[in-house]
């Protein structure tokens, strides 16, 4: 699987040793490593199909500060997708309002009606560019469809989406991010977990260091901006459990 990062606050955070230390995690999840800083126009967005922990770039980079208040990171650790710039994490797209979304994924899907088309268009040949497509398509229907939308519009669809997508199967963890609000779902027990911070959070698949995090929300929707809740979606019952033969197949197929 992979393994996800991210920031909300409504000020500036050092964020050298949290980096450290999720990058870390490199040499189990080897295939790729990413990172998107919002604080400015335009957004820093690096990434590169190799093992992080290897990566001149990214070692330069965490040797200098790094202070943001929007920023998510994300290693590779491929099951879907041969390792490539095309199937690294994060993805980045515009509607067509211009607005620029990133997309982040942790999981996999093992049926989808709705995403199987997406194989045919897709860059790459990940799963979790195909969700992102359908968001984006979606997302754009909205617009071709109503003169005004506004921004719990968005929210209520990309929850409805959501809920599409989450099959009893299929693990949906993910972090989305529209230039001002995140959109953050898991549906896997104890795979992603939330620091909170004075006027922000940290969002992690493990914790990044000894003091407290809470077990993020299971299988709900949860929207941040600038570090405090501002839409909470529907909750369901569609608890993704690891079948590790399931997933050797996958990996095979």
């Amino acid at each position: 699987m992979c393994e996800l990062f991210g920031v909300s606050s409504k000020r500036d955070i050092w964020l050298n040793d949290y980096l450290e230390t999720f990058y870390s995690h490199s040499d189990i999840h080897c295939n790729g490593w990413g990172m998107v800083l919002f604080d400015k126009e335009p957004f820093r967005f690096i990434k590169e199909p190799i093992k992080a922990s290897s990566s001149n770039r990214l070692r330069s980079l965490i040797g200098n500060d790094i202070v943001s208040s929007n920023c998510i990171a994300h290693i590779r650790q491929a099951t879907i997708g041969e390792v490539n710039d095309d199937n690294t994490h994060p993805f980045s797209m515009t509607d067509n309002t211009d607005r620029r979304w990133i997309f982040m994924h942790n999981g996999s899907i093992f049926e989808s009606d709705v995403l199987s088309p997406y194989q045919y268009i897709q860059k790459g040949s990940t799963d979790s560019e195909r969700i992102f497509l359908y968001m984006i398509d979606e997302i754009n229907r909205l617009y071709d469809e109503n003169q005004s939308v506004e921004d719990v519009d968005r929210f209520e669809l990309i929850d409805r989406i959501i809920r599409e997508v989450v099959l009893p199967d299929n693990k949906v963890n993910l972090i989305l991010y529209d230039g001002e609000y995140m959109y953050v779902h898991k549906n896997e027990e104890n795979t992603l977990y939330v620091k909170e911070l004075d006027g922000g959070i940290i969002l992690s698949t493990q914790p990044l260091d000894d003091s407290e995090w809470k077990d993020f929300y299971q299988n709900q929707l949860i929207v941040y901006r600038q570090g405090e809740v501002v839409y909470r979606g529907t909750i369901h019952n569609n608890t993704y459990v690891m079948d590790e033969e399931r997933m050797k197949l996958l990996f095979l197929a």
